[in-house]
């Protein structure tokens, strides 16, 4: 074999083993080499990275930082914002006063946009929205009113069936002149038995039998002052008196009092 022959023959030789063999390229030469896959080792034996037949997967090594908690996170820009504005106000340089109102309005647009969030959430979740039970818009207001009214009329209807109510006046009372008949118009409309109470013994033209006060005012609860006109309402099955109210009430007062003490459940209307 002579010098030509073995030349070409190395060059062969090379040329078959880079078609199976898998390369490297040199490190920092800047060039990329693509290789191709065997078909032994990549396709046949599965050996994947190892050998080259496919690209390995980068693990992100960034952690993600930890964010404070929401209420630290708001504290600080409270207190950036009166640090701002502090500054500005005692140094008040166009950049100082600029700063404040630029974080100002940032946080005014924040403020709108959980004031937005919020109002759609009411909208979207019946559970939250306290004002279909208790409205506020004008329409829905009086709507409420008229149901409350019809109700209240109802239990007014039956009210005396377990309900009385103790009056507590004076022969001097101004006041009681004017109340007493008020107390006697809703007491003839709903057939409510009311028992008139004279805290100095003197007569009462609306209520002519009533009785003399011998310690009932204290009993029932209304203290030592000797406020009249005084009404209590008395719950003859649970023998528990309810105090009204004092001073003179029109008759939408002491129904509405009578209704809220004996039929609403406390803070179910705020």
């Amino acid at each position: 074999m002579n010098y030509r022959q073995c030349t070409a023959l190395l060059a062969a030789s090379s040329l078959m083993l880079a078609a199976t063999a898998p390369l490297r390229a040199s490190e920092g030469d800047g060039v990329e080499v693509r290789q191709s896959e065997d078909a032994l080792y990549c396709k046949e034996r599965k050996l994947g990275t190892w050998f080259y037949c496919e690209k390995p997967k980068e693990e992100s090594r960034k952690a993600a930082a930890a964010q404070p908690p929401a209420r630290e996170r708001l504290a600080a820009i409270g207190s950036e914002l009166e640090e701002l504005k502090a500054r500005a106000i005692l140094e008040p340089s166009p950049e100082n006063v600029t700063a404040y109102v630029r974080f100002q309005r940032e946080q005014l647009d924040r403020s709108s946009m959980f004031a937005d969030v919020w109002q759609r959430a009411l909208w979207q979740d019946p559970g939250l929205d306290y004002t279909l039970q208790r409205p506020v818009s004008t329409l829905g207001k009086r709507a409420w009113i008229d149901e409350r009214k019809t109700d209240r009329d109802r239990v007014m209807a039956n009210l005396s069936q377990r309900y009385g109510v103790f009056y507590f006046f004076a022969s001097n009372c101004g006041a009681c002149d004017i109340f007493s008949p008020i107390l006697k118009s809703v007491s003839d409309k709903y057939g409510l038995a009311v028992l008139a109470v004279s805290t100095d013994g003197g007569p009462s033209s609306t209520f002519p039998g009533y009785m003399v006060d011998s310690g009932q005012y204290e009993k029932l609860g209304l203290g030592t002052d000797r406020q009249v006109p005084a009404l209590v309402l008395f719950d003859s099955v649970t023998k528990q008196p309810m105090p009204i109210g004092y001073g003179i009430l029109s008759q939408d007062e002491i129904m509405d009092r009578v209704f809220q003490l004996t039929q609403v459940k406390v803070g179910s209307d705020y």
